[in-house]
């Protein structure tokens, strides 16, 4: 993906995040929130029939208070949708409402979007909060990578997706290696070994058709298998691994270190086969910064206030946000003067 147009989508998608967890704080006074997904290639038509009958039906209701809450928030969806002659390429979200703030007054809201991705759903929902389940659910489709650390002392399955990194599982084994060999002949402790050595093998393909296998098809994009001995190529050709994971191998790594720490290797070492996750691109931008800070070269800054200075005065080339900040930028303007 051009780094350009994957900095737009990562700053849609940021927006989009921030936008989501409000929205899901907000309440409204009744059903007067409404909530209208549209999938790109659907017909605006359909939909402002829609609310139109949903305007006439509305019409009916006894109670005043309720009718003309519910009747103003179809009307605003109704302009949104005036805005568009067609559904954009990702598909269309609106949020209209009267919602309670904090301080219990009514305070009215009307947001119309395109998502960072395709929305493959159709939503319309009249309730006393907005309904964001498919933004969520679109916002954590980001591809997936299994991992499997495997060496003489145990296995770990992980996942990484976006630029979030998860371990699944740890196995502990322990394997007799040739120099524990004791009493024993020879031939019996090679046959004794070498039959652990399967079963554990053997469980590791169980274990990874359990976690990696989801409803008789593979729940990643791709599997890289990773470690420091023999086991991950002797895994991945074995007879003992499920077909449907060999097919999906993306790469097979060598990493110096088990657990977790092989884990964070791999990810590195997979990079190439990984560019368009995001922790791998973020993580080069966090290296670029740190080399910059290691050689002094005055190329960067950090905190709220030189990063706005710079941000303001065109200075920036890359900013980087953490983006669970909680802070909020306010404007106040003076309605005498007018600064």
């Amino acid at each position: 993906m051009d780094s350009l147009l994957w900095e737009e989508r990562n700053i849609k998608q940021w927006k989009m995040k921030k936008l989501v967890q409000f929205l899901q704080q907000v309440r409204g006074n009744g059903t007067s929130l409404i909530s209208l997904i549209i999938p790109p290639k659907d017909g605006i038509p359909r939909y402002k029939k829609m609310l139109a009958d949903e305007f006439g039906t509305f019409c009916s209701i006894k109670r005043r208070y309720g009718r003309l809450t519910i009747l103003a928030s179809i009307t605003s969806t109704q302009q949104k949708l005036k805005l568009y002659n067609r559904i954009p390429d990702n598909g269309l979200v609106i949020y209209c409402g009267t919602i309670l703030t904090d301080e219990g007054k009514e305070k009215k809201i009307s947001i119309d979007f395109e998502p960072h991705a395709p929305v493959n759903i159709s939503l319309y929902v009249c309730d006393n909060k907005f309904h964001t389940e498919p933004l969520i659910e679109l916002l954590e489709s980001e591809e997936k990578f299994g991992f499997i650390v495997i060496d003489g002392n145990g296995t770990l399955f992980g996942t990484l997706s976006g630029n979030t990194r998860t371990v699944i599982h740890k196995l502990t084994v322990n394997l007799p290696n040739k120099l524990e060999r004791g009493i024993q002949s020879a031939f019996y402790f090679s046959r004794s070994r070498l039959e652990k050595r399967h079963n554990y093998l053997k469980n590791v393909a169980e274990l990874a058709v359990q976690f990696f296998i989801t409803s008789d098809k593979p729940n990643v994009s791709g599997l890289i298998l990773a470690g420091l001995s023999d086991f991950k190529t002797e895994l991945g050709q074995s007879d003992m691994f499920d077909a449907r994971l060999q097919r999906i191998i993306t790469k097979i790594v060598d990493v110096s270190y088990g657990g977790e720490n092989g884990f964070n290797q791999a990810i590195d070492l997979s990079a190439d086969s990984l560019r368009n996750v995001k922790f791998v691109q973020e993580k080069k931008l966090i290296s670029e910064l740190f080399e910059e800070i290691a050689i002094d070269s005055g190329k960067y800054c950090f905190g709220i206030r030189d990063t706005m200075n710079a941000l303001e005065s065109g200075a920036l080339d890359t900013l980087i946000v953490w983006d669970s900040l909680d802070l909020n930028r306010v404007h106040l303007r003076n309605n005498t003067t007018g600064g």
